[in-house]
Formats: structure tokens, C-alpha cells, sequence
């Protein structure tokens, strides 16, 4: 079972990234503040739950929730600063979203920089040991979600409402015949074996 809280009696924010491996879409990132005694036996790592489940959560988190904020960082951004920082801007702009106020911050893995001077922990697959967390990691999942399959419609060749944006085979097959979009991560390695310029030539004469 996860734990409700790591501190005895502060304010906590759970806050946790998503999409951090794609090769195209933003990163989103979710911050949680749940009732200090809030407990749910299917609540865990969205990761180990089907789109169906994590929905259903979600639901539930907003709800429940004494507050809640999801935002994301654009593919422009994430090459101009790279994706950890990425990371890490996405969950500080979810906490400065949120209307409360949160006295200790839990954050998934094991890299952060201090917001506001708010003290904050590090917990390594923190996301399935604190419902926090996972809530956060579920509205940030969700998020990106339906984001991806809002842009699959736009770009239909690259199957982002099944592969959300992840490197797979037929994402990457899709790249080496369609060329690049907007939304993909320049500086990652969109393909197996190819010279990144020849992706570059092919966005900047579509």
C-alpha cells in the first residue's frame, strides 16, 4: 500500500513528469496536494495501469483532490534547455499553478531544483510508494494523453494516439518516410541510423 504522507503534518505536493522519453509532444507534469488521510486501493504508478484505469483515476483525483495543476513544456523548449531541465520547469510551473499553498514538496526521482525556497524530497519510484506522487503522475500521463491523440488527428502518419510519441519501430519508420513535424524533439535521436541534417532538410522544405 503507499503511504498518505511523508511529513507528520505539513501541506504536501506530489509532482511528477510525463513523456519524457518521446520524440515528439511536450512534457507535461502534474502537481498533487490530496487530503492528508486520502487513501485508494487501485491508486499506484500510472505506468502499471491501462488508459481505462488511469481515466477512471483521474477522475477520481480531481474530485477529491484539495488541489491539483497539469502543464506542459513545448518540443521547442526541451531542445533549448534539454529534457531533464524541461522536466524539472514543467513541475515547477504545476506548483506555481496550484491556489494552495504547499509547505513540502515530494517529487519523483531523483533530480529537482528547489521551488521557493520549499523544502522537498527525492524518492526514487516515488510514484509507487506515495499517493501524491502517483495522482501526479496519473493527471500528467492522462494530460499527455489526450494531448498526443489531439495531434495524431493533425499528424496522422506517425500513430501518436496509440505510441503517444515514444520511440517505436513504426514511429520511427514514419520519420524516415514522412520526414519531421513541429512537434518532434530535434535534439533527440529520432532514428536508428541517419544523419539528423537530412531530418532537418525535410522539415525545412515541407
Amino acid at each position: 500500500m503507499l503511504l498518505s504522507q511523508y511529513t507528520e503534518d505539513k501541506i504536501e505536493a506530489g509532482t511528477d513528469e510525463a513523456g519524457r522519453g518521446c520524440l515528439a509532444g511536450p512534457v507535461f507534469a502534474a502537481a498533487v496536494i490530496l487530503p492528508k488521510e486520502f487513501t485508494h486501493p487501485f491508486l499506484r504508478d500510472s505506468k502499471k495501469l491501462n488508459s481505462i484505469q488511469r481515466e477512471e483515476l483521474e477522475k477520481i483525483i480531481k474530485a477529491e483532490a484539495v488541489d491539483y495543476a497539469v502543464k506542459k513544456i513545448t518540443p521547442k523548449k526541451i531542445d533549448q534547455i534539454n529534457i531533464l531541465n524541461a522536466s524539472i520547469l514543467a513541475m515547477h510551473k504545476s506548483l506555481a499553478a496550484l491556489r494552495v499553498n504547499p509547505e513540502f514538496i515530494l517529487v519523483d526521482g531523483n533530480r529537482f531544483k528547489p521551488f521557493k525556497k520549499i523544502p522537498f524530497e527525492c524518492i526514487i519510484k516515488g510514484d509507487d510508494k506515495f499517493y501524491s506522487i502517483a495522482a501526479a503522475s496519473i493527471l500528467a500521463k492522462v494530460g499527455r494523453d489526450r494531448y498526443m491523440r489531439r495531434m495524431a488527428k493533425k499528424f496522422p502518419f506517425y500513430s501518436w494516439e496509440t505510441n503517444m510519441g515514444y520511440p517505436t519501430k513504426a514511429h520511427r519508420a514514419s520519420i524516415e518516410t514522412h520526414g519531421i513535424t513541429p512537434l518532434h524533439r530535434l535534439t533527440f535521436k529520432l532514428l536508428d541510423k541517419t544523419n539528423q541534417l537530412d531530418l532537418f532538410d525535410s522539415f525545412d522544405n515541407r
